[in-house]
């Protein structure tokens, strides 16, 4: 099977196409991602308008450079996957759309694929690691420790209860004046800082549960930076340093944790944009080594969003018979694991989580 994916979820216009070898292995043809950094630059964040227009501009010479890169064109192309949710509404219809005509114009099957779900397969497609593993999901808009045992067979056993991880190094950038993107921003300063400088809170660490915050961490950040007003560049450096190595230490007690309910399980995958991050990796292998576990993080390229990682889980469902129709309809919302409740706002005073 030649699976075309097509990624529009948020702020990246991309498409893959992949299939599997001779052997049965999967095999990465291309992945184009264009990225609309500069479009929403001036606003400080992304802009869902802006970006489905963007996306509506870009999404067909995407696909063409695509096809061009796997050396085919759609006469070859057996399935279509595409990113159905969760993400922006504006620009998860532009993405399927674009995927329902050209399935209805060439007569290919396809298939809505949550955007989460892409993440979580992302290590068979590059490591062709096997179920079950331990997978901990972190980016923008999550912050996830989930149990994958097979295709659809996913436990949620820890959240964020506040924000996201990745929001976290995006406000802190945005608070610093480092800019878009604000993960890789932060990261770069703090090669120069002192992570020992600062002592930041660890939200939750000690208690009982394995769901994180990081609320109060980033106003715990925002405090220390007014008290030091007018910033140096290396107050900044140092601020991103410890800010960077707290976040690293609250993921690394968190999957430690979340081990000791794994049994069976031997694979730990970091995925998501913020699994780009160095300093989170190293202490993630750290964990794993000490715990005779085996860290996968995909190639940077495939953490942030892109569209190799949509064909790919596209194709292992696929391969079991499933197709959408053309009443699909995108979904801003669609947990990973839709038995588990959000407790997103359980951070609030008096809340249970």
């Amino acid at each position: 099977m030649n699976i075309l994916g097509i990624e529009t979820s948020c702020d990246e216009t991309a498409a893959s196409v992949v299939t599997r070898d001779g052997d049965g292995k999967p095999k990465l043809l291309s992945n184009v991602i264009l990225s609309q950094i500069d479009e929403h630059f001036e606003f400080g964040g992304v802009v869902p308008e802006i970006a489905a227009r963007a996306h509506l501009s870009a999404i067909d010479h995407i696909i063409t450079r695509a096809l061009d890169e796997a050396k085919m064109d759609l006469s070859q192309i057996t399935g279509i996957g595409v990113t159905s949710g969760p993400g922006l509404v504006g620009g998860l219809m532009v993405g399927l759309m674009t995927a329902k005509a050209l399935s209805a114009s060439r007569n290919i099957p396809y298939l809505g694929v949550n955007h989460l779900e892409g993440h979580a397969l992302t290590p068979r497609l590059t490591d062709d690691v096997a179920y079950p593993y331990l997978l901990l999901l972190v980016s923008g808009g999550h912050s996830q420790i989930v149990r994958v045992d097979g295709l659809g067979e996913y436990t949620r056993l820890a959240t964020t209860i506040d924000d996201a991880v990745g929001e976290a190094f995006d406000k802190t950038a945005k608070l610093l004046g480092l800019g878009v993107p604000g993960g890789p921003n932060v990261e770069k300063a703090a090669r120069s800082g002192d992570e020992n400088r600062f002592k930041f809170p660890m939200p939750l660490r000690g208690q009982e549960t394995l769901n994180m915050s990081f609320s109060g961490l980033k106003t715990a950040i925002r405090i220390q930076a007014q008290k030091l007003v007018p910033l140096s560049d290396q107050d900044i450096a140092d601020l991103c340093a410890s800010m960077q190595k707290t976040v690293a230490e609250i993921l690394a007690n968190r999957c430690e944790r979340a081990v000791a309910f794994c049994d069976g399980i031997n694979t730990l995958v970091v995925a998501g944009g913020v699994a780009s991050n160095s300093k989170i990796r190293e202490r993630l292998d750290t964990v794993c080594e000490q715990n005779q576990y085996t860290l996968i993080a995909p190639p940077l390229k495939l953490c942030t969003d892109n569209a190799a990682m949509i064909a790919w889980a596209a194709l292992e469902r696929f391969e079991r018979g499933e197709k959408s129709d053309m009443s699909l309809a995108p979904r801003s919302r669609w947990p990973l694991d839709g038995s588990t409740e959000s407790v997103i706002g359980s951070g609030r005073k008096g809340a249970k989580v």
